[in-house]
């Protein structure tokens, strides 16, 4: 027998099996599935929503399945890999599909939902994907009852069992109980939750002997026994198994079982429940496996795993999605420290700010951006060189070609680019791995604030690609009139809340400078003011300061308000290279400040002399490369750094 698992040198803290699927979750709450017109695309199935709430909350976790070899599969990688789970028990699966499931909210705990698993990837789990040393590598592993569904997958999970014992690992079983996954049920009964077996009782019940820690709710704990009622389902589970059982009983939390069942139901550790309103209750067994294990495997007591569940299965039950709506862990300490004064926990927007800022894409430490997404700079100098007016957006990608150029693929880099003439310049940018793109939503030069296209923003913003930034410009002084400010701050605050609602980063640009007096102070109070509303943007993007204490106040500001903050970008102003330089080194001690995002410095000189028919193609990339590059090597020295 090999030697035990010592906690402390295990790469993993838990590996899950089993299903992996695309969720394609209908959008229109209280409509029927015939009915959903649209639908949010995320990560779901029982062991891959666990892999994803465990890694959120500070696990090291792995997921070991099969996806097919096509773009849902891709996308279940690439997710994963971003949410911080080992995908290296992630195999690909040539020969079959991903899994999908289309679900809807109909009303209160009631989703219906189609699995579509015909020979799906993930149920094609075998025993040679189970690979000896991977499982080792972890403490504890989670099994799951649907893989116990055909001979292939119940022999795979076997093995892994059999592995992790031999190691003295724990293993971990998920009951995770679908009739219609075991062929009970008919096509439209996906939601059906409980449909006596005794095949199926059979089957679970060999499982039980090997367990460490088994879960599930009153239903599954009466399949895994073959039993009709619960007390005596969990006396029959406990003849054949000395695991800590934990029986889940939704709003009414659980039950912790670690010795003998007595005869009284409640006798055990009582997790209670939260009271929270009931919106999805797809995908909240997960995100209780993910608290449990959070607590279980981290050596804290019983009770306080049970109350790590519930309060992750209540952040699940009172949001639309499975995985993406688990909390972090972050976020689990802020509710449960301060509690919400909102039922509908997605209505808090202290817990909901904290969510998307620490379920953000991808980390970006730096922004180092060459800014083209000006309209009536560029549509001037079309004037003055009596160019064609369609010259801009032929302009636009060779200055995304530049800007490619410099970043040869690092990481750090980024653009602005605009719709208005920007469209193949967004399409070369795609083309190149750069680290961030912004795009403009104001009416250039408008004072008070308007949108350029609409002022139904909203509706604007559900057609771009999920990684691009809102950016918007407001000419905004602390002392404006009344008036006018308040005009200003509503549509930041509608922008704010358009840009939270449809899931995309928000940078807001703040120029003062041009209509009264910038000192140390204003800024700061212009923040002030805009942080009262309530507008957390991820990204604020201001002019060049006069001194290190104006950045100082800054930068104590923003950290009172939105510690998870990205950050600072300076824009230039069309500043010449040795101002944006001295401006570079004033922001030496204020770690708030990114980067930059630099236009007209960069391009205006190509863009005269391209227009104009004086500079070729090549010529306009390499100018507009070089300027680039100096600035970037500016910064970098600024900030004691060389480009990785």
């Amino acid at each position: 027998m090999s030697e035990a698992v010592d906690a402390r040198q295990a790469p993993l803290d838990v590996i899950t099996i089993g299903r992996a699927s695309v969720d394609l979750y209908g959008q229109q709450i209280g409509s029927r599935l015939e009915d959903i017109t649209s639908f949010a695309k995320s990560v779901g199935g029982c062991p891959a929503n666990i892999s994803v709430g465990t890694a959120r909350l500070g696990l090291r976790s792995a997921l070991l399945t099969r996806v097919g070899d096509e773009q849902m599969g891709r996308f279940i990688r690439e997710q994963l890999k971003r949410e911080g789970v080992n995908t290296d028990g992630l195999k690909t699966d040539k020969e079959r599909l991903t899994a999908l499931v289309l679900l809807s909210v109909e009303s209160e705990g009631v989703s219906p939902m189609i699995f579509y698993r015909s020979d799906c990837a993930d149920m094609a789990l075998a025993e040679e994907d189970i690979d000896e040393a991977f499982i080792a590598s972890a403490r504890s592993i989670v099994v799951t009852g649907t893989h116990f569904s055909r001979p292939n997958s119940d022999a795979a999970q076997r093995k892994a069992i059999r592995i992790m014992k031999a190691r003295g690992g724990k293993v971990v079983f998920d009951i995770d109980y679908r009739p219609n996954l075991w062929g009970l049920a008919g096509h439209a009964e996906g939601f059906e939750r409980y449909v006596k077996s005794d095949r199926v009782s059979a089957q679970l019940k060999t499982v039980l002997p090997d367990c460490d820690l088994i879960v599930g709710t009153e239903e599954e704990i009466m399949i895994a026994s073959g039993a009709d009622d619960c007390l005596s389902a969990l006396k029959t589970i406990r003849s054949l198994s000395s695991a800590t059982i934990v029986l889940k009983r939704g709003a009414m939390g659980c039950i912790v079982y670690d010795g003998p069942i007595s005869d009284d139901l409640e006798d055990g550790v009582v997790g209670k429940g939260f009271p929270i309103e009931i919106y999805n209750v797809l995908g909240a067994g997960d995100a209780f496996m993910s608290g449990l294990l959070r607590g279980w495997l981290g050596g804290e007591s019983l009770a306080t795993a049970a109350t790590w569940a519930n309060a992750c299965g209540a952040f699940a039950v009172s949001r639309l999605l499975c995985a993406p709506e688990y909390p972090t862990f972050e976020e689990l300490r802020f509710f449960l420290e301060n509690g919400s004064k909102h039922r509908a926990l997605r209505k808090d927007e202290a817990i909901n700010h904290i969510h998307w800022a620490t379920t953000r894409r991808r980390d970006i430490p730096s922004l180092m951006a060459l800014a083209c997404d000006h309209r009536v700079q560029l549509e001037d100098v079309v004037a003055k060189t009596g160019a064609d007016p369609a010259r801009v957006r032929d302009f636009k990608v060779l200055a995304v070609k530049a800007a490619a150029k410099v970043a040869a693929g690092r990481d750090g880099y980024g653009m602005l680019i605009d719709e208005k003439h920007g469209r193949e310049a967004m399409f070369e940018f795609a083309r190149h791995p750069f680290a961030w793109l912004g795009r403009p939503v104001e009416l250039p030069g408008s004072r008070p604030l308007r949108f350029e296209f609409s002022q139904d923003i909203g509706s604007q913003l559900t057609e771009w690609p999920v990684d691009h930034c809102i950016k918007c410009l407001c000419f905004y002084h602390p002392d404006d009139p009344a008036e006018l400010k308040e005009e200003q701050q509503q549509k930041l605050r509608a922008l704010f809340e358009a840009a939270r609602k449809v899931g995309r980063e928000l940078l807001i640009e703040i120029i003062a400078g041009k209509h009264g007096k910038l000192d140390d102070t204003t800024i700061p109070r212009a923040l002030e003011e805009l942080y009262a509303l309530g507008i957390k943007p991820d990204w604020w993007k201001l002019e060049p300061q006069a001194s290190s204490g104006a950045w100082a106040r800054i930068e104590a500001v923003i950290l009172k308000h939105d510690p998870w903050c990205r950050g600072i970008v300076l824009l230039g102003l069309e500043a010449p290279q040795d101002e944006l330089e001295a401006a570079f080194a004033a922001t030496a001690n204020a770690p708030i400040v990114k980067g930059f995002a630099v236009g007209r410095t960069i391009f205006v000189h190509a863009a005269e002399q391209w227009l104009a028919g004086r500079m070729s193609d090549d010529e306009a990339v390499a100018d507009m490369a070089s300027r680039f590059e100096q600035l970037t090597e500016a910064w970098l020295v600024a900030r004691g750094r060389k480009a990785a």
